[in-house]
């Protein structure tokens, strides 16, 4: 995996000076947008789901921020904790359970538009089939064919984990399901839902299909609307199973299978890892700024490590 990644990025720096900086400027402040979008979403969410708080959006935007920088740096969304540890600082009064409940509300929107757009992208047959999965060296997630003993391992942990859970919650499931139902709070006013989080979610996407089509200018490919929604499917898939920082390595290799015949591949090489360091070298800065701000400290582990959060009105 790091031989394939370090040829990704020899091929990056190889054609680096043929990059359109404009058009990659233009990515990055569509992306900017695009998480101040989603942001405003996510807030409104949890305002529905604690009416009687105040739930500052500038709180909520650091919180997914910081955790898009880890995420971008450790696999299997482990900065998701951190976002959810932050939300929690930023509301008093707010529960774990409520506030996961509110990222699962906060991602129906996206549910509904990855899936139409997978669907496309199998109705062209422009994705690999399960038999070619194991030829895609780049994907990160051909390990489970090629060690079952290991996927059988992990799938029985993640049957364990889910059963102690299950035993731990069972005294506690009423004070839990009330959690979890006011983190959906905002669904039962269908109105409200529509127009505070269902419209920023479309302008979220908006935005994002617009971060691609401007870092495919600025690579030299052509910047169609077919190509643009390629690449948001392969974005989508590679974040099904998040097994390395970023999805690195997953979505290189859909790239180079969808955009087999359209471009060379070095071209395509370069345009996934470029793309991918382009949006992680903003997410990082944005999102270690935000948790040097809010946890006085770039030192995330040792704070998510303290057995109580601490939460203010900040």
């Amino acid at each position: 995996m790091l031989d394939r990644l370090s040829h990704a990025l020899d091929v990056f720096a190889h054609h680096i000076g043929s990059l359109g900086w404009a058009a990659l400027a233009a990515a990055a402040a569509c992306h900017l947008l695009k998480m101040a979008v989603r942001t405003r979403a996510w807030r409104n969410i949890l305002a529905a789901a604690y009416p009687n708080t105040t739930v500052r959006w500038r709180g909520i935007f650091g919180a997914y921020a910081a955790g898009a920088a880890v995420n971008a740096v450790i696999p299997a969304r482990s900065g998701d904790a951190l976002k959810l540890y932050l939300a929690r600082r930023q509301i008093a009064g707010s529960t774990y359970p409520t506030l996961v409940a509110t990222l699962v509300v906060e991602t129906l929107v996206d549910v509904v538009l990855s899936t139409a757009l997978l669907l496309w992208a199998l109705q062209l047959r422009v994705l690999p089939g399960l038999d070619a999965l194991p030829r895609l060296r780049s994907i990160d997630w051909s390990w489970v064919g090629r060690n079952p003993h290991l996927a059988l391992a992990v799938a029985l942990a993640a049957l364990v984990l889910a059963t102690a859970l299950a035993l731990w919650a069972r005294p506690h499931a009423r004070k839990l399901a009330a959690q979890l139902r006011a983190g959906g709070a905002i669904l039962r006013q269908p109105t409200l839902y529509l127009r505070r989080v269902v419209a920023w979610q479309l302008a979220d996407w908006a935005l994002r299909l617009a971060t691609i089509y401007w870092l495919l200018r600025g690579f030299g490919l052509a910047a169609t609307a077919h190509n643009v929604l390629l690449v948001q499917v392969t974005q989508s898939l590679s974040t099904i199973l998040p097994l390395t920082p970023a999805g690195i390595g997953t979505e290189q290799g859909l790239l180079v299978y969808v955009f087999s015949g359209k471009a060379s591949a070095s071209k395509v090489l370069s345009f996934s890892v470029g793309m991918k360091v382009a949006l992680m070298t903003v997410n990082l800065v944005l999102g270690f700024g935000a948790i040097a701000l809010m946890l006085r400290t770039i030192r995330w582990r040792s704070v998510l490590a303290e057995p109580e959060a601490r939460v203010t009105d900040g």
